[in-house]
């Protein structure tokens, strides 16, 4: 039998932040599916619109009156949810329904799907393809959007346990490196008080030298701790940090301006001192060219799109077409529906860009992003690393390795990484 939409019911409830956010029940029968929609702080300007009339009530009263148009509908018909989506809506970027109720209700209907085939979300998105375990990519020390004022300028500082054995090494490893973050920023400041930012990232009042020179530190000292090799990781964010009047990135923490061709040399340089393996958003969201000259001149690293791509294909395709980059995040809320984000991670692999599913600072519970990440041919999950709607995402990765039916091969994910950087 076909899983048949029979009915929908939404609520209004909250996110990590406590910030307001959808969550969607899709009924097959007497199955139901569940997912609620996450939130960024670092949000691209060109991602689909949050809420309809930016108003949560407002999404889920909308809801209300038009989900008699996917009552009937297959739900395990990825592709069907999406266009009828997109037919209800009649925007580019869902702002008549809200980007958060596509990506919750496109979400639930494939939990329902899952629950009535008695099925892993991820076999139902893998159609057919062998499965594949990506290792976690931890946020364990940061400032920019996620954290209070005197933090870091530099948004994100990432641990990627590249030699891990198995996932639950790997996702010790991340915890590691984070409990001695906190151990060397004590010595540094005794009256440190151990605030952390959105993400459950320590966000002390450092210079962005200083964090990087923690950072390193911990991941250094935890390769050693476990016997493999751990590596460091950015997201800059660098359209937080972009005066488009002025041309300039502003690092106000450490009074610095850099022009395009300056902020191109420091991130190089970052690179390099660093051994860093992923750079996320090291020039601002429209800088197509930039990436593509900063991609030329490194071979080593990850230069990953967010803001430059924000999940949508018809933007990625510029980005293909001036190789600006050589990866790409992908957030299933930033560009609204799961079939929307199915298409860009389909044009991912289909032109050899590495793909990091990821989590959002103002997140839920929802486990999803474990499947999407497996689902959709992710080299990594970027999930933070404590708190537990991170948490949630990791252990969910816990307990589908645990199944034997994923190739769980730890060599595949560095194998991975190596054929987007020398």
């Amino acid at each position: 039998m076909t899983p048949t939409i029979t009915d929908i019911k939404s609520r209004l409830i909250y996110n990590s932040r406590g910030n307001e956010t959808i969550e969607v029940d899709i009924f097959i029968s007497d199955i139901i599916g569940t997912a609620s929609s996450p939130a960024g702080a670092s949000v691209g300007k060109f991602e689909a619109v949050a809420f309809r009339n930016a108003n949560c009530k407002d999404t889920v009263d909308y809801l209300n009156e038009y989900k008699v148009q996917l009552i009937g509908i297959d739900a395990s018909d990825i592709y069907t949810v999406k266009d009828t989506l997109r037919d209800i809506d009649g925007t580019e970027n869902y702002s008549n329904i809200g980007g958060s109720a596509a990506y919750a209700l496109s979400l639930a209907a494939v939990d329902a799907t899952a629950k009535y085939l008695n099925k892993p979300i991820y076999e139902i998105l893998l159609d057919g393809k062998q499965p594949e375990m990506p290792l976690p990519l931890g946020n364990v020390l940061g400032g920019g959007m996620h954290a209070g004022s005197g933090s870091t300028d530099i948004q994100e500082f990432l641990s990627y346990p590249l030699g891990a054995d198995s996932i639950r090494s790997g996702i010790e490893a991340n915890l590691l490196v984070h409990r001695e973050i906190k151990k060397i920023l004590d010595k540094k400041d005794s009256k440190f008080p151990g605030g952390k930012g959105d993400e459950g990232a320590w966000a002390p009042q450092i210079s962005n030298t200083d964090a990087l020179e923690v950072a390193k530190e911990a991941i250094d000292t935890v390769s050693d701790i476990v016997g493999f090799e751990l590596r460091l990781g950015l997201d800059v964010a660098s359209s937080s940090l972009w005066d488009s009047d002025k041309k300039l990135y502003v690092y106000s923490r450490e009074n610095k301006t850099f022009n395009t061709e300056e902020q191109i040399s420091y991130i190089l340089e970052l690179i390099e001192k660093y051994n860093l393996i992923y750079v996320e958003d090291p020039l601002h969201e429209e800088a197509f060219s930039d990436f593509s000259e900063l991609s030329f001149k490194n071979k080593s690293c990850l230069i990953v799109g967010d803001d430059l791509f924000v999940s949508n294909a018809s933007i990625l395709k510029n980005g293909i077409e001036q190789k600006a980059g050589n990866s790409a995040i992908l957030k299933v809320n930033q560009v609204g529906s799961l079939g929307d984000a199915m298409d860009f991670a389909n044009l991912c692999n289909q032109n050899n860009y590495g793909i990091i599913a990821s989590h959002r600072s103002g997140d839920t519970v929802d486990n999803h992003l474990a499947h999407i990440a497996i689902g959709l041919g992710a080299s990594m999950m970027k999930s933070g690393v404590v708190g537990g709607e991170r948490i949630a995402k990791l252990n969910e990765l816990i307990r589908i390795d645990e199944t034997n039916f994923i190739n769980n091969d730890m060599s595949l994910p560095i194998a991975r990484i190596k054929k987007y950087v020398n």
